[in-house]
């Protein structure tokens, strides 16, 4: 049985904007945000800060 913790903050994968296929993986409070997570961060690809965005 899944815990109350995972169900709140379920494991999300962000991908860049740049196209370069880079992705960051982190939790979210589904309670506080629950539309997609967008952060400004850094890719290492195109060495640079880039948006990335909340997939499914």
């Amino acid at each position: 049985m899944a815990s109350k913790a995972s169900v709140v903050r379920p494991i999300i994968t962000m991908r860049s904007t740049a196209g370069t296929g880079s992705t960051y993986t982190t939790t979210k409070n589904r309670r506080n945000t629950p539309d997609r997570l967008e952060l400004l961060k850094f890719d290492p690809v195109v060495r640079k800060r880039v948006i990335f965005r909340e997939t499914r």
